[in-house]
């Protein structure tokens, strides 16, 4: 009787669960039993895993073998544990010395010839091995780069199943064909998943941070929408522009995510272990260190926006935005459900998923954009009369947007129509998107410093309670912002936000603490009404 075991990596979401793959022989009529909860994808490796080992020179024990998957109470899923199974088999028979394999974490799928290909989620499955306490992890050749993110952790990169056993087996490497030049390799094709982010608009590189063809210097006119991107960046606060249709929404949205400042190493990890369960990480580019920028279409569902999917639920657009931009354009056109289901992760910065396969949770913090026009035909305005809707389709549409999550907005613009003029004074150019991400990335540290030793980075992260007791405005600031809420204007969440914008602002023209001018750009950017201030950050500082 022969026994071996070493270990793989069970991933619930983006989170990982490190599982002992065992394999046992027996005297008796040849069997392959797998158990331990897999699933259908993991239960056909009995054929895969016994395919790989003949195809790569090792001979199949024609015994009684069971594989057991331990804990057995966890599902189990993907292919991603046919290299664990087919080296516990080959441990179990002697192939290979049982005691080498124990404390090793192997991930990767078999084919057939005994190629081993990539799967989804390498970087949080390593994570999930790393916090277990295991140093030594064989991950596919491809993903050698991706898993070698996490630090104190050996990782050995392999081709097939022929290298990993000279190697355990402390044989001459066999050197493997590479892929011809100028052809694909087929190997890659397991490190983005086609369709898993369907509907999401997803561009995983940060919508060009450095594309010369996306600055704020294109956008003509919008003082105040340039603002309130500005402010929206520094604070990471949410934001609505509502305007007739060409007059620049969806160029201010696509042009913040490049303003947004690089991620740090934590949060770039985050953000890589979400899109590597989705199978949305491009080739070739193991970290994602920009914030991603997401804009799903407006006929998305809400499985497509808050995640979900048969089986165990997969990241929506909300998860794969984290540390971005989520951008909603024509944000009356969604489902009610879908956008109400945004309340929550727009306040918790997480999206809990409860399926019958089990509990997933995502992160999900992200900087929400809204684009919507004034009414059904775009053209409603309070100074002209081209409008043609009836007043109750005009307030059916702008109902579509719940006020419990307008007022998780924390800024609210009117972007006005271009006109003749500005188009044709090409003299006159706003600032460029350096100048501007400059001065966000100058606010972001010195908030970082002020809340240095806390688990908040920036202001829209900040609890009320915290804001009022430790972070106040400067005295008397608050005054009319207080009238507001009394007046109704304001509810308590909103003059909470209210406060949170103003110290953006303040953090972006240098004040040590918002002061009355900072507090009323905040009020004017979160009720829309004129305080008499300067719109332009460049004009208060």
């Amino acid at each position: 009787m022969g026994f071996a075991r070493t270990c793989s990596v069970a991933l619930v979401g983006v989170e990982g669960v490190v599982v002992e793959v065992q394999a046992d022989l027996e005297p008796g009529v040849a069997a392959f039993t797998l158990v331990g909860l897999p699933d259908k994808s993991l239960t056909e490796s009995r054929d895969r895993v016994r395919a790989a080992v003949v195809n790569s020179g090792g001979e199949w024990p024609q015994k009684k073998l069971t594989v057991g998957l331990s804990p057995a109470s966890v599902p189990k899923a993907g292919s991603g544990f046919d290299l664990a199974v087919a080296c516990a088999v080959l441990g179990a028979c002697e192939r290979i010395d049982p005691r080498v394999l124990a404390d090793i974490v192997m991930i990767g799928e078999l084919g057939l010839d005994g190629r081993v290909r990539p799967v989804r989620g390498t970087l949080p499955a390593v994570l999930a091995a790393a916090d277990a306490g295991y140093e030594q992890v064989v991950v596919p050749e491809c993903a050698a780069a991706e898993a070698s993110l996490v630090p104190g952790v050996s990782v050995l990169g392999v081709r097939s199943l022929r290298q990993l056993i000279a190697v355990l087996a402390d044989e001459p490497v066999p050197d493997e064909e590479p892929a011809e030049p100028g052809r694909p390799d087929p190997l890659l094709a397991g490190l983005r998943v086609p369709g898993t982010g369907a509907a999401t608009g997803m561009h995983s590189s940060g919508a060009a941070q450095h594309d010369q063809d996306h600055d704020l210097a294109d956008v003509v006119g919008q003082t105040s929408a340039r603002t309130a991107v500005e402010v929206a960046a520094a604070g990471g606060h949410h934001l609505l522009l509502s305007g007739p249709p060409g007059a620049g929404k969806t160029m201010l949205a696509e042009r913040l995510p490049a303003v947004l400042p690089r991620l740090g190493r934590e949060e770039a990890l985050e953000v890589t272990a979400v899109h590597s369960v989705a199978g949305l990480l491009p080739p070739g580019k193991p970290m994602i260190d920009t914030a991603p920028y997401c804009a799903p279409h407006h006929s998305a569902t809400m499985q497509a926006l808050v995640g979900g999917g048969p089986g165990m639920a997969r990241p929506g657009a909300v998860s794969l935005s984290h540390r971005g931009v989520l951008f909603l354009d024509e944000a009356p056109e969604f489902s009610s459900h879908a956008l109400d289901a945004l309340r929550q992760p727009l306040e918790s910065g997480h999206v809990v998923i409860a399926r019958s396969a089990g509990v997933v949770r995502f992160p999900a913090r992200f900087l929400m954009v809204l684009a919507a026009n004034p009414c059904p035909c775009g053209r409603f305005s309070q100074t002209d009369s081209l409008c043609e809707c009836p007043p109750s389709a005009i307030r059916r549409y702008q109902a579509r947007l719940s006020g419990p999550l307008l007022d998780r907005v924390d800024l609210r613009v009117e972007v006005d129509r271009v006109t003749r003029a500005q188009l044709a004074d090409r003299g006159v150019r706003g600032e460029s998107t350096a100048t501007v991400a400059d001065r966000v990335r100058a606010a972001r540290e010195r908030a970082a410093a002020r809340f240095a030793g806390t688990p908040w980075r920036t202001n829209s992260e900040v609890p009320g309670r915290e804001l009022r007791s430790r972070w106040h405005a400067a005295t008397g600031a608050m005054d009319e912002a207080e009238r507001n809420l009394e007046r109704g204007a304001l509810t308590a969440r909103g003059i909470d936000r209210v406060l949170r914008v103003a110290w953006s602002v303040a953090d972006l023209v240098g004040h040590d603490r918002p002061d009355a001018t900072d507090v009323a750009l905040a009020l004017q950017l979160r009720t829309g009404v004129p305080r008499g201030v300067p719109m332009a950050i460049g004009a208060l500082t």
